[in-house]
């Protein structure tokens, strides 16, 4: 039996129906909740798919000390339009459409200027916070959604929705800093660290520029997936010494997806002078070794999704060059187990709800 939103929440004339956790054991089952009317420059959208991350674990966890219960995740969303405001201009009904991590910026600081709004300091994200009606952000993990259009991308025809949902965080996250950091020219020598949802992404967009990629990982067994299926030219043990060395200074820039304590150092040698690690995995802190920054000018760096106007751009690129998510696509009564494989990082890469197929029949 769905229960609905706790007795604080103002209630929305649309009713919504989703899967919540109501405590930090993040267990999630059946919710019914509201969604506000649209807005002029509103689209609402049939949610048909919704990826999970797992910055959705942390938060269902309140591994960051900020979640407020009950709390709907999701914000790898794909859905359909089913009703626009009387001003939406980018979208009409029975579009296929993306939303991604955040739905609200303050439009008015350098960053939204830039079309950076991800960088804003008053952004909104999609889920676990409070709006700026002063009601709870609630994700992808439900029937359907309201977004202002200027926080949805269009999903372009002949990419896979399902496959397409987990491009909208975990794709991204990697093609931004590919593109701001200039690693998106062909020749150039790449590496990968970690093979999870980020690091399977990044493979295959540095392929798509055309770049040499070589992953680096601590598990062995991932190298015949990493050479044979996902197109990598080389693959590293990144405890083995021997093998290590026998790349160190040939990499132009390194994409570091790893979001658990490990150490930068070998990390920074394998870089060229002037070579460029980038930080994207959500790790709180990490060993700064410094004299190899100083003595080849390299650099390190962090990065964090994308704006707006980079999304659609890093859609277009997958829908031509068929990138798209390695996923396993499950049922909404499956996701409690699908958290716990996701700990132990059995999902090659991403799994993504059937919303549409199966929210109703399991609630």
């Amino acid at each position: 039996m769905a229960t609905a939103a706790s007795q604080h929440e103002v209630e929305h004339p649309k009713k919504a129906l989703g899967w919540a956790a109501r405590d930090s054991t993040g267990f999630l089952s059946p919710f019914n909740f509201s969604r506000r009317e649209n807005g002029e420059k509103d689209v609402r959208l049939k949610i048909l798919y919704c990826g999970i991350c797992h910055t959705d674990i942390h938060f269902l966890k309140n591994d960051f000390g900020v979640s407020i219960y009950p709390l709907v995740p999701g914000h790898e969303i794909v859905g359909e339009v089913t009703e626009v405001g009387n001003k939406v201009e980018k979208f009409k009904i029975g579009d296929k459409i993306g939303v991604g991590t955040i739905v609200v910026s303050c439009r008015s600081c350098q960053n939204c200027a830039d079309n950076l709004e991800n960088y804003c300091p008053k952004k909104i994200p999609t889920y676990g916070f409070k709006n700026t009606d002063g009601t709870m952000t609630y994700g992808g993990f439900s029937d359907s959604m309201v977004a202002h259009e200027d926080f949805v991308v269009r999903i372009p025809d002949g990419l896979p929705l399902d496959a397409a949902a987990p491009l909208l965080c975990a794709g991204i996250t990697v093609y931004s800093p590919l593109r701001y950091f200039g690693l998106d020219k062909p020749g150039l020598h790449l590496g990968v660290v970690g093979l999870g949802g980020l690091g399977h992404m990044a493979v295959k967009f540095a392929k798509a520029f055309g770049a040499k990629v070589t992953v680096i990982s601590t598990s062995p067994n991932k190298k015949k997936e990493a050479l044979e299926n996902l197109g990598a030219d080389s693959f590293v043990i990144s405890t083995d010494q021997d093998q290590m060395q026998g790349v160190m200074g040939t990499m132009d820039g390194i994409i570091d997806t790893v979001s658990a304590d490990h150490p930068l150092l070998p990390l920074l040698c394998l870089l060229k002078s002037h070579g460029k690690l980038v930080l994207v995995g959500a790790v709180t802190s990490l060993e700064l070794p410094v004299l190899p920054l100083l003595m080849e000018r390299r650099l390190i760096a962090g990065s964090s999704i994308g704006g707006l106007k980079e999304t659609q751009e890093m859609i277009d690129f997958a829908a031509q060059h068929n990138v798209k998510a390695d996923i396993e696509v499950i049922p909404m009564d499956y996701v409690n187990t699908a958290m716990e494989r996701l700990l132990k990082a059995d999902v090659k890469y991403r799994f993504v709800i059937d919303i549409a197929n199966t929210l109703n029949s399991t609630s």
